[in-house]
């Protein structure tokens, strides 16, 4: 009885309270109106009488005005009503009234100084009045005063009586709603518990009482289940997150954060997480208006992927401090916990000169190995002092890897792209115990082509340190075995995509990489239709258009830029009838700007985008918008629901997400995708318009093809796509990548085992 009562009365107050202040809101509502209503009264028959001596001023005596005061008297709660000369001598008063009145009241003056009505309440012997004065005036000159004196006290009768009705229906409410209350607490909580406590009890000692069944109810079978896991396992945390993990993966075909934080975290145990990259989840800058710090959060599919893991594990992810105000954050460590909100894990930052950043991240990562793998027809520039500072930063990250993973068994360390590929070994070799692994997420080309980089047997044979490689598509798989086939000595296995060298085994997995698209058709707020969106935008691009298309790239030259225009001006050139109708914008955003062919590249795209539109813009409409700023995925979101097609034209991509994140914008099912060939996206997205971003023609016969495509038939394309890109979204790459680190991993202590046992 008294846990009912702890739950009940708080209910019971609660309700009261409400209900009185209602009461108390309501009385005060009604006196408000009651006196506004009584004020109007006094208000017209002032008026009235004002009226009728500013109209007669030398006809009317005081025995008229006697008069006439005395047809409104019999009135409802009036009083009385005396009129003042300007001097303030009486000039007609009713009977009855007090003697206070034989002179003009303080209220009666207050009205005529500002010339202007006023009312008041006041006591009068025992009384409430009102007091309304009007001062007749013409031109300016005062005639006299008219004041109307109302009983007021039948308003607090009319409120007396209000309240009671009200604390009447309160108390009966109360009473009400607490009694169903107990009986549902009583009924749906209190007894079903008792029995579920009763049967637990049993149940753990061993002895289960039949005479006492749990009830048949959904929330109820789960704690019947859960008891059960407690019953054979005294340890019950470890049993509940695992019924849980169990759950979400047998309801949803869908990973999200939750679902792979519950999952990874039973599979990594207590193996701590070390993610390693050149870019950082959070950036601090110095705002420069009022000299504050800033934290950014850069655009990165790898870290809204990779952050649950790290939450789930309390991992630590060790990159390049690249922020300005970065140092002034970080601890004597340099470190900091992350998220700001919530922190979890560790963000270990490592400093680097823009001497060094030149040689490792802008001269041999980007000059030499991203042309050379992207096979952009892009001269690779390789210089032995950028290789010198490659190494120096790979072994620097090596070092403040293992020094964070010291005190730590079984870590598991994961590399992110081309920038470490010396680091998997360098790490293997301090720590053997350490499952290392490391995605690239650019392509891998054929040998003949890495063949040309004058360190590849080193680059090979770093890579190699790691447990496993993983790639976004099968394709650059077998190019990397090929590579090592021809370069290292080694034992390839085509059947596993396995490598064997130097007693170790090397996996290489195809990891297709995607975007954390909306589950559900959840949106966080209303959004417009493609049409309201497009014609939004084009008001704000100072357009006309009633087609739009839509680019979304970093300004490098393996995007298929240049193609792309040239295609939109062939498509131009052969369908005359979209002049006038076609805008396409192209969201560039600048990129490594201080690396000449870079540089270079962002000139040759301004100069093709004005070569374009001076031969065909007319009016408002032109035919290419080329937007050159970063833009936030919200701005971006919005281009993507207003387009028509999509344009992805990239001469060599390991990936390309833009292809995925447009794909998972269009809630609406509507619009086209043009995609190259040559970008892994292409290997899943079949339903696209693949295209050869060379051939122009092709190009500009797609363009209209996803023009003329009917409605009906974009719906159907775009609804299996975004199939896809759902269930293999970015989440399950992680899962997928993570999880087969960790059974790597156990087949290695099952190997050690055996051996031991030998």
């Amino acid at each position: 009885m008294r846990r009912t009562l702890n739950l009940v009365l708080p209910l019971a107050t609660s309700v009261a309270c409400v209900s009185l202040c209602y009461s108390f809101l309501q009385i005060r509502t009604e006196r408000r109106n009651l006196r506004n209503e009584l004020t109007r009264r006094s208000a017209i028959v002032a008026e009235n009488i004002a009226e009728t001596i500013e109209s007669s001023r030398d006809k009317v005596t005081s025995k008229n005005l006697s008069h006439l005061l005395y047809r409104y008297v019999p009135r409802e709660s009036l009083s009385g009503i005396v009129v003042y000369d300007p001097s303030g001598a009486v000039r007609a008063i009713t009977p009855g009234l007090p003697v206070r009145f034989d002179q003009p009241p303080p209220e009666a003056l207050r009205a005529v100084k500002v010339a202007a009505p006023a009312s008041d309440f006041v006591a009068v012997e025992g009384s409430t009045l009102n007091i309304y004065s009007l001062p007749a005036l013409q031109d300016g000159e005062l005639l006299g005063i008219v004041v109307v004196i109302t009983d007021s006290s039948y308003i607090q009768a009319r409120l007396m009586r209000t309240l009671r009705a009200s604390s009447f229906t309160a108390l009966v409410q109360t009473i009400f709603i607490t009694s169903l209350a107990f009986i549902l607490v009583r009924w749906n909580f209190i007894s079903p518990l008792a029995n579920t406590a009763h049967w637990l009890r049993t149940l753990r000692s061993g002895v289960p009482d039949s005479s006492r069944a749990l009830p048949k109810d959904e929330m109820f079978e789960q704690i019947h289940a859960e008891a059960r896991h407690l019953a054979q396992d005294l340890n019950f945390a470890r049993a509940a997150a695992q019924e849980e993990a169990q759950l979400r993966e047998s309801q949803s075909l869908l990973w999200t954060p939750d679902r792979l934080r519950v999952s990874l975290q039973s599979k990594l145990q207590d193996n701590s997480l070390f993610v390693v990259s050149n870019r950082e989840p959070y950036m601090h800058v110095f705002n420069e208006r009022d000299h504050t710090i800033e934290m950014l959060i850069p655009a990165s599919g790898v870290v809204t992927a990779l952050e649950p893991v790290l939450d789930a594990c309390h991992g630590t992810w060790i990159a390049n401090g690249s922020g300005n105000a970065d140092r002034d954050v970080v601890d004597s460590s340099d470190h900091l916990q992350v998220p700001p909100s919530r922190p979890t894990y560790t963000l270990r930052r490592i400093w680097l000169t823009p001497e060094e950043d030149r040689g490792y991240y802008e001269g041999f990562s980007n000059e030499g190995l991203w042309p050379l793998c992207h096979i952009a027809h892009t001269r690779p520039i390789f210089r032995p002092e950028d290789w010198r500072e490659y190494q120096r930063i790979n072994q620097r990250f090596a070092d403040a890897v293992v020094q964070e993973m010291r005190e730590v068994a079984s870590p598991v360390v994961l590399a992110q792209d081309y920038h470490f590929a010396l680091l998997p070994r360098m790490v293997k070799e301090a720590r053997p115990d350490a499952r290392v692994a490391i995605f690239w997420h650019i392509p891998w080309p054929n040998p003949e082509v890495f063949g040309i980089c004058p360190w590849q047997t080193e680059l090979l044979d770093g890579l190699l340190g790691a447990d496993l490689i993983g790639f976004h598509i099968r394709t650059h798989c077998s190019n990397f075995l090929a590579t090592v086939d021809r370069a290292l000595e080694a034992l390839t296995d085509w059947d596993r995509f396995e490598i064997y060298r130097q007693g170790r085994v090397t996996r290489v997995r195809p990891y297709p990489i995607s975007v954390a698209a909306p589950l559900n058709g959840e949106t966080p707020h209303p959004l417009r239709s493609s049409g309201e969106e497009r014609a939004a935008l084009c008001d704000e691009l100072g357009i006309e258009a009633s087609l739009l298309g839509v680019g979304v790239d970093r300004l490098d030259y393996t995007k298929g830029i240049l193609e792309r225009f040239r295609g939109i001006e062939r498509f131009l050139e052969n369908y005359p009838a979209y002049v006038q109708r076609f805008s396409f914008v192209q969201i560039g955003a600048p990129s490594r700007t201080d690396i000449p062919r870079y540089k270079q590249f962002l000139e040759e795209v301004g100069v093709e985008a004005n070569r374009i539109n001076a031969r065909f813009e007319s009016g408002r409409w032109k035919p290419i918008v080329l937007l050159q700023r970063h833009h936030s995925h919200e701005e971006i979101a919005r281009f993507y629901r207003a387009a028509s097609v999509c344009l992805v034209t990239s001469l060599h991509d390991g990936m390309n997400l833009v292809a995925k994140e447009f794909i998972a914008a269009r809630e609406d099912n509507r619009g086209t995708l043009i995609l190259s060939s040559f970008t892994g996206a292409a290997q899943e997205l079949r339903d696209a318009l693949l295209v050869n971003p060379y051939d122009v023609d092709q190009l500009a016969r797609s363009i209209r093809q996803a023009l003329e495509m009917s409605e009906e038939q974009q719906g159907e394309v775009m609804s299996r796509m975004r199939k896809i890109v759902l269930e293999n979204n970015v989440y399950r790459w992680a899962a997928d990548l993570i999880s087969d680190v960790s059974e790597i991993r156990a087949q290695s202590s099952e190997h050690q085992e055996a051996m031991h046992a030998q």
